[in-house]
């Protein structure tokens, strides 16, 4: 904010004497969604944790710009949101200040990240004030300046009281044993591809975002196993040999009231004989591998959305939203409530999909089907780290889609996201239909059962329901 001055012109002048507020520019949140999904893929961030840190920096946004704005509707229906400060009447400008919050928010939900990281962050922000500098009067940037620290220290306060904390102080989970219950059991070369891959941390050879093209060059393709510091973090890279994140449903949803406050079924029973409800699942996972075609395979690969691949499930349904923003030029206020309603819907999600996983630890389709069909038995796509039930895939998906629904309409549209890691533009014609491929994609991928998609779905349309409710009455 150094190139802040006394001196204006008398168009500037008049513009500030108004009735106050400047209206936040649509553009800036779409920056700050496209660079988080950028570090979360540098950062190898696993899906849960992607979710999380999601959702503070799109509380900090909307935040800013209410506390900046008097008109603007503050939040509500967040568990345990506090207090947020005020500056009463004084003229302030709402880009200036969800800026100082959104940096107070990353600056913290980062603080073990890497330093290229941070850097770039830094960056963004430093480069978002400098462009308000030169319109917005001296005492105004300093104003929303400090109003915007306040209130994202407020939101780091509340961060810190979801039970994120603990879980890093948990001891190592260790699976329960048993007849039907997961097993982590992929093949040691997915586990050695994380800490190998200067493209990405998958080493499915046909995916797109394997392979490093001309002009498809980016920050990742330079960056060899970005090292993580040693022991518990905030931050933890994926760990394809571990278990990711198993007391994720500890934590403090951010609408619901308790992780299953949206019931599902219970899992199947397990059995090795046809008629059984297990094995006619996976009949049915092992019958769509036989017949797998390019367009089904290309689908499992575009929905993938892997860690250190992608901004995970969070990210690519994020920039979605901040697409249909861009499109249909909504203002910054709009595209504020369009990101926290959505990443609160995604974040519930996952503590709800965790939950149930980890209920339930059910066995995944690879595990079974190798024990009772099929001794070589591998599926499309690799078998991430954690137990199978519910599609943690269908239940975000479902849960986003809700919500997009709920403020934009059914209206098709193109989602380009994967576009810089290979995957062509995918067409819908809404958002329930790119929900419902993108938990169809884990059944051609071969790592689901039929049921936890569908399962997953009502599980996360329940979930997105209760989330549009309760934080736009």
């Amino acid at each position: 904010m150094q190139r802040y001055s006394g001196a204006r012109t008398a168009a500037i002048v008049l513009l500030l004497s108004g009735c106050g507020t400047q209206a936040a520019d649509p553009r800036m949140v779409s920056e700050w969604m496209h660079a988080l999904y950028g570090v979360i893929r540098i950062e190898r961030l696993s899906p849960p944790v992607a979710s999380r840190v999601l959702t503070y920096a799109s509380t900090a946004l909307y935040s800013g710009m209410a506390a900046a704005n008097p008109r603007i509707k503050p939040l509500s229906g967040l568990n345990g949101y506090p207090h947020m400060p005020s500056a009463g009447e004084a003229r302030l400008d709402e880009t200036v200040t969800a800026v100082a919050a959104e940096r107070v928010v990353v600056d913290s939900l980062f603080a073990d990240g890497l330093p290229t990281t941070r850097a770039a962050l830094s960056r963004l922000a430093d480069s978002l004030l400098n462009d308000r500098a030169n319109a917005v009067a001296h005492d105004v940037g300093l104003r929303s300046l400090e109003l915007g620290r306040q209130v994202g220290l407020a939101i780091v306060a509340w961060s810190h009281t979801d039970g994120f904390d603990s879980t890093r102080r948990m001891p190592a989970y260790k699976p329960p044993v048993g007849i039907g219950l997961w097993i982590n059991d992929s093949p040691s070369p997915t586990f050695v591809a994380t800490n190998l891959s200067g493209v990405s941390s998958s080493i499915e050879p046909a995916n797109p975002a394997n392979v490093s093209k001309s002009g498809n060059a980016s920050d990742r393709s330079m960056i060899l196993s970005p090292t993580k510091r040693i022991g518990k973090t905030s931050l933890p890279g994926l760990n394809m040999a571990g278990v990711t994140e198993p007391y994720w449903g500890t934590l403090r949803p951010f609408v619901l009231t308790k992780w299953d406050e949206c019931s599902a079924s219970p899992a199947p029973m397990y059995g090795r004989v046809p008629g059984t409800p297990l094995y006619d699942q996976a009949k049915m996972v092992y019958e769509v591998r036989q017949t797998l075609t390019p367009g089904q395979k290309q689908i499992a690969l575009f929905w993938a959305d892997n860690p250190g691949e992608s901004g995970t499930p969070t990210g690519h349904w994020l920039s979605i939203a901040a697409q249909i923003v861009a499109e249909r030029h909504l203002n910054g206020e709009d595209a504020a409530r369009i990101m926290i309603t959505t990443s609160v819907s995604l974040a519930d999600a996952f503590i709800a999909a965790w939950g149930y996983k980890f209920k339930y630890n059910l066995i995944r389709p690879r595990t079974y089907i190798r024990i009772v069909m099929d001794s070589t038995w591998e599926p499309a796509i690799a078998t991430p780290p954690f137990p199978e039930y519910l599609s943690g895939h269908s239940t975000v998906s479902g849960a986003a889609a809700t919500a997009l629904t709920a403020l934009l309409g059914a209206a098709p549209f193109d989602d380009s996201t994967s576009l810089a890691i290979g995957h062509d533009v995918r067409h819908f014609e809404s958002f329930q239909a790119a929900a419902d491929e993108a938990g169809q994609s884990r059944i051609y991928g071969g790592i689901h059962y039929p049921i936890a998609n569908t399962e997953g779905k009502t599980l996360g349309r329940c979930i997105g329901a209760k989330v549009v409710e309760r934080l736009t009455k």
